[in-house]
């Protein structure tokens, strides 16, 4: 179909997941979208979507060297980046102390500074044209906490922070950040892309075994839609005035409204403490 309003989606990890439901849903709302993957099979899938809309480019976003490169043909060759949506990335499943630092740096080169470097790469481009909007894939997990999850969600929770300080550098340039944060959704984060460090210390049964098994057990149970959420993302796009952040589903709604209600509360018992380190 033809969008006279139609932008060119620049969508990483688009072969799966929220990429893929992104993609497929912006290309039957008469988009242009290029999907970035790591794969030669993959990149054949994607082209198929639509052989005149669709563009799958072989890009690792750990490989910063490449990342400049791949967005500026995708400016001369396919169009004017309208939308960057930071989507690829994974998580860690593992407690602190099982877990090692090479996994954190990992977690972070994937989450954090592959999309930061994607950032860094469509950025003159939107400053230039006084347009743009990025929508950087964060979670629920970039704003509560879960045991077991530390890792993930310090990559998450420094993403956020990024974003919303980004959207404030870039506003008055005509460039709109949201950090987009999904609760749990049918998509591949809770089996094939979770990666999970090996137990190791019995004093964290009680607290974390009963959280991995429920998380196995669901694996394809999630209530989120990955196409509603493609659709939350559509609306997102066309709005005239985007919020810094978006939640999608009803459990990250609630589970965040229970986090900032606690942490006010936490506030208002400690304020007396707070204040009391002023100057007088």
């Amino acid at each position: 179909m033809s969008n006279p309003q139609s932008k060119v989606f620049l969508i990483t990890g688009a072969n799966s997941g929220f990429g893929r439901a992104l993609a497929e849903a912006a290309l039957a709302d008469g988009h242009r979208v290029v999907g970035t993957v790591r794969n030669r099979d993959a990149l054949e899938t994607f082209n198929r979507l639509d052989p005149e809309r669709a563009l799958g480019k072989l890009l690792d976003v750990t490989d910063t060297d490449a990342v400049p490169r791949v967005v500026a043909e995708i400016e001369a060759d396919f169009g004017p980046i309208g939308v960057l949506v930071n989507n690829a990335g994974y998580g860690h499943e593992g407690l602190l102390e099982e877990s090692t630092l090479d996994q954190l740096r990992q977690q972070f080169d994937v989450n954090v500074f592959g999309a930061v470097a994607m950032m860094h790469a469509v950025l003159p481009f939107m400053r230039k044209r006084r347009a743009g909007h990025i929508l950087n894939v964060t979670s629920m997990g970039g704003i509560i906490t879960f045991p077991g999850l530390g890792i993930y969600h310090g990559s998450k929770f420094a993403l956020e922070g990024i974003s919303e300080a980004l959207a404030k550098e870039v506003k008055s340039l005509g460039i709109a950040v949201t950090a987009v944060e999904p609760g749990a959704f049918r998509t591949d984060w809770a089996g094939r892309s979770l990666v999970r460090a090996e137990r190791k210390i019995a004093d964290y049964d009680e607290v974390f075994n009963p959280i991995r098994e429920r998380r196995r057990k669901l694996d394809g149970n999630q209530p989120g839609d990955p196409a509603k959420a493609a659709q939350a993302m559509l609306k997102l796009v066309a709005s005239e005035n985007p919020p810094m952040h978006l939640l999608l589903g009803r459990d990250a709604v609630t589970l965040v409204r229970a986090k900032l209600s606690a942490l006010k509360a936490e506030i208002d018992a400690w304020e007396v403490v707070s204040v009391s380190t002023d100057f007088q």
